[in-house]
């Protein structure tokens, strides 16, 4: 076996606790976790002073690591119409949220009441839904829309991957289609298609 440097074992952990807490939720222990990877576990303190430290680096790797810098542009480009910019962010968001880790860790997270959710689901209203929707308002008839619009779509597009990961039924091989229809439903449902 290599002798890995502190970088590397670190991100070996990380990578090892992404696979386990997808398997069994945030309550399985370290102990358990440490065993899996063959190391003990006062070497994983080592790296982590917490198991929410621990918790911390897996959320900053399956959720922010995921989220694309260029999504808040993309989506606020009006020299493309928002049917395009919409298109093009959901099939890039669901290329890069479509696994298995992130949607079991999600979904574990969010029965166990852990923090992560909240904060995640918080920054994506706040960097992503927020300009869909003032998009939208800005471009609107008289009936303006709302968050919990822009919500409804989002989670009936998010709902394709929990369907595939989570309750293992069928959906189909190209996302593409399904998510367009979303998408074209709420833009006529506001006059903006």
């Amino acid at each position: 076996k290599r002798r890995l440097n502190p970088d590397e074992r670190r991100q070996m952990i990380i990578e090892a606790a992404v696979r386990y807490f997808a398997e069994v939720g945030f309550s399985g222990p370290t102990r358990d976790l440490a065993s899996r990877i063959g190391i003990t576990q006062p070497l994983l303190y080592k790296y982590f002073a917490s198991k929410a430290d621990l918790s911390e680096a897996v959320f900053e790797r399956v959720y922010l690591d995921r989220l694309n810098p260029r999504w808040p542009s993309l989506l606020a480009d009006r020299t493309r119409p928002l049917r395009d910019r919409l298109v093009e962010f959901y099939g890039e968001y669901t290329a890069a949220i479509f696994t298995y880790e992130w949607m079991r860790i999600f979904m574990f997270a969010g029965l166990g009441g852990e923090a992560l959710n909240r904060r995640y689901l918080e920054h994506v209203r706040d960097v992503l839904l927020k300009p869909v929707l003032a998009e939208m308002i800005g471009q609107a008839g008289p009936r303006k829309p709302e968050m919990e619009d822009i919500w409804n779509l989002h989670g009936s597009i998010v709902y394709l991957g929990i369907r595939k990961f989570i309750y293992q039924l069928p959906v189909p091989d190209d996302h593409g289609p399904v998510i367009e229809r979303a998408i074209d439903r709420l833009l006529v449902d506001f006059n903006l298609r």
